[in-house]
């Protein structure tokens, strides 16, 4: 009952043509408000001041008030609307592959609570067509047990082979508990391959509910010609699998798609332009000569951080990109982002030198360094 007298009340306040204009100004405040924090709210008609002279109906009057509400709601609420992105891109490896077993949902929210501006993930595809998060396209040896809690031998890791496993059978290994050797600060902890749905959906609660700040996805299309039809599918079948499943989870501002197989980015660049591209390198080869061979600037070039200079950066970046994004955003220049930067020494060199950002398996050396959001107290 009360809500129906407010909402009539409200209302009435609304069919007041002497009220329109204030309420008009009071809509546009809102959202020049909320814009300007960073929040992200939708666009909304504009309202002419002339609203004042008009007699509107309920109709239309119901219809300004829902709006006047959501853009209120989002700016106050900002459980799910990152308030802050620095310029500087921290990006957690696999997660956060130094703390917690990587690709899996317990490493996407050790880095969520990190700090992290991107969670970056590899995908493979199984027998019955699910797209899952892996970097391998098998069971890695290295921190792999079987369903009966066995290790696997390093020469026979490849027969098990996702693409030939279905996601029960693939779910039904431990990726956790054996801990990776690699690295010592992992925690041990009982863990599977995630459907990515599942993953998308473990991180974006964890954001409403916890975290309160929206992260980028950098997510990586495994392909290899040798490994079309054994370990994967050819790249056309896989990139539309992934983007089909994307879709329907995320907006795509805040997907990056990154290969090292130019034949995936390429059919992207085709197929779906709007999305934002990544070369991944790990070639000795000049970048002007890779960038060539792409046939398009990328929005960011991904070198292994050995292979990146100062001089090297200033050059990529002096190169003028020539791509727009159909969605009305144009690319300035490409951000050049290296992987896998571990050390806080290296960190701060790659900060001098002007890149955009890193990827790391410790975001929370990162955080130490004050380069992230501020993550979780």
């Amino acid at each position: 009952m009360f809500f129906t007298v407010c909402t009539n009340q409200f209302l009435g306040y609304l069919c007041s043509p002497k009220k329109l204009g204030s309420l008009a100004q009071l809509v546009q405040s809102i959202c020049l408000t909320s814009r300007g924090s960073g929040v992200r709210t939708p666009q909304l008609p504009r309202i002419s001041k002339s609203l004042s002279h008009l007699r509107l109906s309920c109709f239309a009057a119901m219809k300004i008030g829902v709006l006047l509400i959501l853009a209120f709601t989002l700016t106050m609420n900002k459980s799910s609307a990152q308030i802050f992105t620095p310029k500087f891109d921290v990006q957690g490896h696999r997660g956060a592959r130094g703390l917690m077993p990587e690709n899996t949902i317990p490493a996407f929210l050790m880095a969520l609570d990190s700090g992290v501006t991107t969670i970056e993930l590899d995908l493979a595809v199984t027998k019955d067509k699910r797209v899952i998060v892996s970097h391998e396209a098998w069971m890695n040896s290295d921190f792999c047990l079987d369903p009966n809690g066995k290790e696997i031998r390093g020469r026979e890791e490849k027969k098990f082979n996702i693409y030939r496993m279905t996601y029960y059978q693939v779910k039904q290994w431990d990726c956790g508990s054996k801990g990776n050797a690699k690295f010592s600060e992992q925690k041990k902890v009982k863990a599977f391959k995630p459907l990515l749905s599942d993953a998308i959906v473990a991180v974006e609660n964890h954001i409403k509910n916890f975290t309160r700040y929206e992260v980028d996805y950098n997510i990586e299309i495994k392909c290899s010609e040798g490994g079309d039809g054994i370990f994967h599918p050819k790249p056309e079948e896989f990139s539309d699998l992934a983007y089909r499943l994307i879709d329907q989870y995320l907006p795509w501002d805040r997907v990056i798609i990154q290969s090292f197989d130019t034949r995936v980015l390429k059919y992207w660049h085709q197929k779906y332009p709007n999305v934002r591209l990544a070369l991944l390198i790990d070639n000795l080869k000049d970048a002007s000569e890779n960038l060539s061979e792409l046939g398009f600037f990328p929005d960011v070039y991904s070198p292994e951080f050995h292979l990146l200079d100062k001089n090297e950066v200033n050059h990529l970046h002096a190169l003028t990109p020539t791509r727009i994004l159909k969605l009305g955003k144009k690319i300035q220049r490409m951000r050049i982002i290296p992987w896998t930067v571990n050390d806080e020494s290296d960190m701060k060199d790659f900060i001098e030198m002007g890149v955009d950002g890193i990827i790391t398996d410790y975001p929370d050396r990162a955080r130490k360094l004050k380069l992230t959001l501020n993550g979780k107290k």
